[in-house]
């Protein structure tokens, strides 16, 4: 795989390379090294979108590596929250499980449909990503809101099956699309043509 090495594929190419090292921090039971580098990868995350979409360094397999990236720090989030504030969440293992089942089929059925991960960046997804690192902020720094927590939950479900959406109706695999609206309001410019 030939990927350009341009400071957002480093970025998400670093975020990728680090999820071995943190997980370690998780099982060593290492809290503020996990918050810290986790919220570094929140930064990078940040940062790399905007790099590319600013100076026009945007690459299909980069889409790609920063979806990878995404979904392996909502892992890594998930090892800390059952390592560091379990307590806290086996009250909502229901929804936490329904959230992460629309996760993995939002990430895997691109997979089977077109033989590669969803790098859809859709609107609602970088609005769910924003939400869910200021809910992680908020978790570690000042503690538990449940409303906050279905917050979070609702948006990124909505925005997992928006994505579950547009990969049944294109049909060949597409990165960087805005959301459900602008596929459908190009489909039907294209019927009206």
């Amino acid at each position: 795989m030939n990927v350009p090495l341009n400071i957002p594929n480093i970025l998400s190419l670093y975020r990728i390379y680090s999820f071995p090292f943190i997980l370690i921090f998780v099982f060593l039971g290492h809290k503020d090294l996990f918050v810290f580098f986790i919220c570094f990868n929140f930064l990078t995350d940040f940062l790399d979108g905007w790099i590319a979409r600013r100076f026009n360094q945007i690459t299909r397999i980069g889409a790609v590596m920063d979806s990878l990236a995404d979904t392996g720090t909502y892992f890594l989030v998930a090892a800390g929250v059952i390592a560091f504030k379990w307590p806290d969440f086996k009250p909502y293992i229901f929804s936490l499980s329904l959230f992460f089942a629309f996760l993995i089929m939002a990430d895997f059925f691109p997979w089977i449909k077109f033989g590669r991960f969803n790098s859809y960046h859709t609107y609602a997804a970088k609005a769910g990503g924003y939400i869910k690192g200021l809910f992680f902020i908020v978790l570690f720094t000042i503690g538990f809101f449940p409303w906050f927590y279905y917050f979070v939950i609702i948006t990124g479900i909505l925005a997992f099956v928006e994505s579950l959406i547009i990969t049944s109706i294109l049909k060949e695999s597409r990165s960087d699309v805005k959301g459900l609206f602008w596929i459908l309001k190009k489909s039907q410019n294209k019927d009206n043509q």
